[in-house]
């Protein structure tokens, strides 16, 4: 959780620097939670288990929430079997709430939009941001998304369904640089099995309070296309999981950031699964975890039935970051390890944080069972 995903601070950031001017924050100001997602938002919409998700609708934007973003990650192989990683995230961060908005203008603004984009091989990680703004009542935005057919963009960085085939196959188009310089990918998705709801009716409770997020994810997604790195295109092939999420105050003030799994099992089964640290009872971290069979059925998902433990930590970017875990659910029997493939895998973003590839070994044989993705925030 693109996810969480920070963004909020952003759009804090930046609409204080386009609206208002640059004001300092004082530092005796009461902690709004990691990236400021605690921050209460009374005058935004909520979110809660009262309604089902809905489809088509609920793939676009929803701008009298908060947060939103589409997330994807992908695990690929390039023609020589080599692991590569690749991450695109479309944020959205509404900048009033709806009884504020302006009047639909050429230069009326209400909603910010933030995209990052990261691509890792070996030693090698290459990551790009943008940023953008546009109004709610408008669709033809420097960036948007539409809910039918699904397109999500910001200026030339894309991704969008073919109208027969809405949120089941898709493209991926996002490049920077240009000459040896260049990177990024031209991808095409498709799904191989359903979407999944976390929660109660696709409401994911992150706080005993009752903050949380609207959250769903097709984590079936087969890729195929080309990834370009240092001006190098290469074929590849591999798996791709993206997640859905929109929000007004994700956490509490006390949650200092989270570390967020997805993970794809080489029996077919999926697992999300995230450790939000602080805000808990008597401080305590807060987990979640959803496992899925190939089907696409839950088999296991709750709060707090399992538990992420760092193993071991390396130095990245200035701070001891954990680059491998131990992931226990035993309602599963399941007792894994996940370690980075490489710990060079900061995004120096405006809010930066650590998001890279992993693999999944047992934990007792210590054999490679599949692949994932791990996000760590707030380090």
């Amino acid at each position: 959780m693109n996810r969480l995903r920070i963004w909020a601070l952003v759009g804090a950031i930046v609409s204080s620097l386009l609206l208002t001017g640059c004001e300092e924050t004082p530092s005796s100001a009461e902690p709004q939670g990691f990236a400021g997602l605690g921050q209460t938002a009374d005058a935004f919409v909520q979110a809660d288990a009262s309604t089902p998700l809905r489809f088509p609708r609920d793939h676009g934007s929803h701008p009298d929430y908060r947060i939103e973003w589409w997330y994807l990650t992908a695990n690929l192989e390039d023609a020589r079997g080599k692991p590569l990683g690749l991450q695109w995230t479309l944020f959205r961060q509404a900048l009033m709430p709806p009884s504020e908005r302006p009047a639909p203008s050429p230069w009326a603004t209400d909603q910010l939009w933030m995209a990052h984009m990261g691509v890792s091989q070996g030693e090698t990680h290459l990551a790009a941001e943008r940023f953008a703004r546009s109004h709610s009542a408008r669709s033809d935005g420097q960036a948007g998304v539409t809910a039918s057919p699904f397109h999500a963009w910001i200026d030339d960085w894309s991704l969008k369904s073919p109208p027969e085939t809405n949120f089941a196959q898709f493209t991926l188009q996002a490049y920077r640089g240009e000459g040896k310089e260049r990177f990024g990918y031209d991808l095409t998705l498709s799904a191989q099995g359903p979407l999944v709801w976390h929660g109660e009716n696709g409401f994911n409770a992150k706080t005993e309070d009752g903050q949380g997020s609207r959250y769903y994810s097709q984590p079936f997604l087969h890729i195929t296309g080309e990834v370009t790195m240092n001006g190098e295109p290469r074929e590849v092939t591999g798996k791709g999981w993206l997640d859905r999420e929109w929000s007004s105050q994700l956490l509490t003030a006390e949650q200092t950031g989270w570390d967020w799994f997805s993970l794809h099992l080489d029996d077919g089964r999926k697992l999300m699964a995230y450790r939000l640290r602080g805000g808990g009872a008597q401080g305590n971290d807060a987990t979640f975890a959803h496992l899925f069979a190939a089907n696409g059925q839950t088999q296991h998902i709750g709060h707090d039935i399992a538990t992420l433990t760092p193993l071991a930590t390396q130095n990245v970017a200035g701070r001891e970051i954990p680059t491998r875990w131990s992931l226990s659910l035993p309602q599963a029997n399941l007792q894994i390890e996940v370690e980075a493939r490489h710990q060079n895998r900061w995004m120096p973003t405006s809010v930066p944080y650590w998001e890279g590839d992993v693999v999944v070994r047992h934990a007792e044989s210590q054999d490679d069972i599949g692949v994932g993705y791990l996000e760590m925030t707030g380090y």
